[in-house]
């Protein structure tokens, strides 16, 4: 059974982030340092999934499930003074040894239809120094790290360029890794593919 989310951010919040893309940088983990539980080699357990949309603190709704694609939901909701809907491929997880750990993906197009952005909301706490690891299907993908922090959480957002896109579509399990502190080792939250490429395809 899902444990309830941790998080209670609005989708608003998460669409109305001022767009800050990095890429994932190869960039090796530190020597000792590998993801707890899902790491290359082995195979990840299956994700607890959180319920998708969940309250926010505030008591908002964080948006409207239009379509459900596999592990992933169509969520729309219409900021403040906007003149439409906006809409994210967004998917809520916790890690089930973990229940403090849990992460939102949320993957959206910018106003101008011109770039894909991968959002990833992680709990406050989280060493931010050390950044978050992907990992698809036991491939490390490489490291982002996190832009800023608000009540909710802490943000890694990164743009999804042709080949991350590509592996996204053709990955079965994606694995994102951090630690919580200097002292430990990274724990890695599974988050399911499945679904991804045509919720994807089904965004506005």
């Amino acid at each position: 059974m899902a444990r309830p989310s941790f998080i209670g951010a609005s989708l608003i919040a998460l669409l109305s982030l001022s767009s800050v893309s990095t890429a994932w940088a190869q960039t090796p983990p530190a020597t000792g340092v590998a993801p707890k539980g899902p790491s290359p080699g082995v195979q990840a357990p299956a994700p607890t999934q959180a319920p998708t949309p969940g309250p926010s603190p505030s008591g908002q709704q964080p948006g409207n499930v239009k379509e459900s694609h596999g592990a992933w939901s169509v969520i729309c909701d219409r900021p403040a003074g906007a003149s439409a809907e906006q809409c994210a491929l967004m998917q809520n997880v916790i890690a089930e040894d973990r229940p403090e750990v849990g992460l939102s993906v949320v993957v959206l197009k910018t106003a101008d239809r011109k770039a894909r952005i991968l959002r990833i909301l992680a709990p406050l706490g989280v060493l931010l120094k050390d950044g978050m690891e992907l990992y698809v299907d036991n491939n490390n993908i490489g490291r982002a790290y996190f832009t800023r922090c608000f009540s909710e959480g802490c943000y890694v957002e990164v743009e999804i360029d042709e080949e991350l896109m590509r592996i996204m579509r053709a990955g079965k399990n994606a694995v994102f890794a951090l630690r919580e502190s200097s002292d430990q080792d990274r724990v890695g939250i599974p988050v399911e593919l499945n679904g991804f490429g045509p919720g994807y395809d089904a965004l506005p």
